[in-house]
């Protein structure tokens, strides 16, 4: 069974209070818009659309077609319910998430991730490979089958067994067209409720908007809200595609890959929006240090009876969406055999959806990866040279290495992969989380040499897991050893990475997306750090640090403590 219907039986004890409680709070905070109000008045609660009629989702029906989506706070309690039962709950990574911080979990696009505890609504802790750490709820979307089936199960040549293995088989299918079932009543619910959202920010904020030319420029609200409408516009259309080919009576028989492959070049009105995120988030971001804008967003919410969620959450959410898309046709494809007459045109729908997504991503990526890098630089304690934003943009790989001098002392060392260039650290020996600069190698200058176990002739000396970079100029020979031959194999792929996507940026004649983007130099650290030195990752950032790059995915700014998870997970008052 899906895990989104285990949670939707979860949630619908409490439906009844969560609307009353929306109903009681547009009537208390009525007033409160009307007084900001140039008119006083209010506008009805639905849109019109392109044929004259009013859209037929109220709040109430979406609330009753599907809750688990309208509850802020009620979707991790259920997770966690389910995993104290005994089960597995993963998730599949929206985008790529870029981290510097070891108590993180990075991952890409598409990754799986097993959920182990969701009770932070912003931070949850999961499993990636062999690594448990921190995650941002929002990068990711829960599997809506989370039992995986045995596909490659063998008959027997026993004839005793011919029977039960056949209906094992009818058991299989009549599984994999409930699962089927489940991912396409999940397409159109989520479809639903996000024409709600959209709906939400046209009506319940850009319109409110527009009516204050005091509080808002026109340049201002094209910054805040992009193309907005446009997007309202092409899934309203996309929707009513959808609902055509909707199987109500047996879900699992609906075709809807030709919806998407009918509607794929409308999709490109993302890329506008996507682009123009990062600067919207900075414009709201100014506008909420102002406490009449503050107020005047909250007003706007609770009048349009939405969701608990700030504004910059609702912009959000187109950029998940196109993102969620792959995801959805890949788990279904997953469970659409090729009988099926919709088996080709998911296919192609997945591909299309994929590399829209891709593209979206991979800006995403970098402009986000731009923002750690600054921040990362800045809790560097004794930095020299040039910032790492002059050359680079991108951080390919990090870890912890043994470095080789020419005398053969051992160097432990924290080395950070950037596109051109790799920097040195080491860790302070009481605060781990401290790391003070050492050096860097221009990873232009350097031949990458794979060394097998044994003596090294250079240096003299019995190696393991070791490889070398030689400096094309000056001959120099740099020797590195990793605790593993994972670990080795993970550094030499990812040197190779670097030489390759810098070859893509200089056939692209791409320069540094930093620069491209106007970005400012690093500031240099405050006095006090060599003193109190400031958290690797999560710091407070000097306010000339520009934040419009940051591509506004709604990570949270702070994640819980690592010492009350350990603490929580080993209490034994904990039932």
């Amino acid at each position: 069974m899906g895990i989104i219907i285990h949670i939707q039986q979860k949630l619908d004890q409490g439906l009844i209070l969560k609307t009353e409680k929306y109903r009681q709070e547009k009537n208390v905070h009525h007033y409160h818009l009307k007084g900001i109000s140039s008119d006083g008045g209010t506008e009805p609660s639905a849109l019109v659309d392109d044929n004259g009629s009013e859209e037929d989702f109220s709040y109430e029906d979406l609330c009753q077609a599907s809750p688990r989506y309208l509850q802020p706070g009620g979707e991790q309690l259920a997770i966690n319910e389910l995993i104290s039962d005994g089960n597995v709950v993963c998730a599949e990574a929206l985008w790529d998430h870029v981290t510097m911080d070891d108590q993180e979990l990075g991952f890409k696009a598409g990754d799986v991730i097993q959920v182990l505890e969701a009770s932070n609504k912003d931070w949850w802790w999961g499993r990636s490979e062999d690594k448990e750490a921190w995650f941002p709820a929002s990068f990711v979307r829960l599997r809506v089958n989370q039992e995986e089936l045995s596909e490659n199960s063998s008959s027997t040549p026993s004839e005793e067994q011919d029977e039960e293995a056949s209906q094992s088989r009818h058991r299989h299918c009549e599984n994999k067209q409930q699962m089927r079932t489940n991912v396409i009543r999940e397409i159109m619910d989520t479809e639903r409720v996000y024409i709600k959202h959209l709906r939400d920010i046209c009506e319940g904020y850009l319109r409110q908007c527009r009516k204050h030319t005091g509080m808002f420029t026109v340049a201002q609200l094209a910054t805040i809200f992009g193309n907005i409408e446009d997007i309202y516009k092409f899934q309203r259309k996309f929707l009513k595609d959808l609902e055509k080919q909707y199987n109500k009576e047996e879900p699992h028989l609906s075709e809807i890959g030709s919806c998407f492959l009918q509607n794929q070049e409308g999709f490109a009105i993302y890329s506008e929006y996507c682009n123009n995120h990062p600067g919207a988030c900075l414009e709201l971001a100014n506008l909420m240090k102002q406490g009449k804008y503050r107020h005047f967003f909250e007003a706007c919410r609770l009048l349009q009876q939405m969701i608990d969620i700030a504004i910059d959450g609702f912009l959000l959410t187109p950029v998940q969406k196109i993102c969620k898309y792959p995801l959805q046709l890949a788990e279904l494809l997953k469970y659409t055999t090729q009988e099926h007459g919709d088996y080709s045109n998911i296919k192609a729908a997945y591909e299309a959806m994929k590399n829209v997504a891709c593209l979206i991503n991979e800006r995403k990526r970098k402009l986000e990866s731009i923002d750690k890098i600054a921040r990362w630089q800045v809790s560097i304690v004794g930095w020299e040279g040039l910032d790492i934003l002059d050359r680079s943009s991108e951080l390919i790989h990090s870890g912890e290495l043994t470095k080789i001098t020419k005398q053969g002392k051992s160097q432990q060392r924290m080395f950070f992969l950037f596109d051109h260039q790799l920097v040195s650290c080491k860790k302070d020996l009481l605060r781990r989380d401290m790391l003070y600069y050492k050096g860097r190698l221009d990873m232009d200058e350097m031949e990458l040499v794979d060394l097998g176990d044994g003596r090294d002739k250079d240096c003299n000396l019995s190696v393991k897991n070791a490889f070398k970079l030689v400096s094309r100029t000056t001959d120099e020979v740099y020797l590195f050893c990793a605790k593993k031959q994972e670990d080795k194999a993970r550094w030499l792929q990812a040197c190779a990475d670097e030489r390759r996507r810098v070859q893509e940026d200089q056939e692209m004649g791409e320069q540094p997306l930093a620069l491209e983007s106007g970005y400012n130099r690093c500031p240099v650290a405050p006095p006090h750090q060599s003193l109190h030195p400031i958290h690797q990752r999560h710091i407070t950032m000097p306010t000339s640090v520009p934040q419009q790059q940051v591509f506004g995915l709604a990570e949270p700014k702070r994640k819980p403590s690592l010492f009350w998870h350990t603490f929580n997970r080993l209490t034994p008052f904990r039932k």
